[in-house]
């Protein structure tokens, strides 16, 4: 697994603590920087500042895009890799599209339902075609 493909699991692994315990996503991190000896990645850092910052207008693409499931009905986990994958497509130019997008639905893959993976990509590869759009 790359390195950012760590700080990706990382980060969605802090914005899901955030969200159940309803802290605030830099309380989260730090909490875990005290708690743990884990090294957080500064891609880790950059991932959840990115989304923080531009969280509802993510939200509210998410919620435009997607067919039959608003923001709060996605599973928790889709949800957050949604909104890590849709920064990185939109907002950081250092990650290609396509890479952004297939790490969303790895993570997915991994973390939650069977119908996750085709949902993530779907939405994503959806969002990716409306980037011009979507910027202007």
């Amino acid at each position: 697994m790359s390195a950012r493909s760590k700080a990706r699991r990382r980060a969605l692994d802090i914005l899901f603590e955030a969200e159940q315990r309803d802290v605030s996503p830099l309380a989260a991190m730090r909490l875990r920087r005290e708690a743990t000896d884990i090294t957080i990645n500064e891609y880790t850092v950059t991932l959840i500042e990115g989304v923080m910052s531009e969280l509802d207008r993510i939200d509210e693409i998410l919620d435009s895009y997607s067919k039959g499931w608003t923001v709060e009905r996605m599973p928790t986990v889709d949800r957050t890799a949604l909104r890590i994958g849709a920064w990185e497509v939109l907002y950081n130019n250092d990650v290609p599209d396509g890479v952004a997008v297939a790490e969303a639905v790895a993570l997915v893959r991994e973390l939650s339902t069977d119908e996750s993976p085709e949902f993530v990509n779907g939405l994503l590869g959806r969002i990716q075609q409306m980037k011009p759009t979507l910027l202007a």
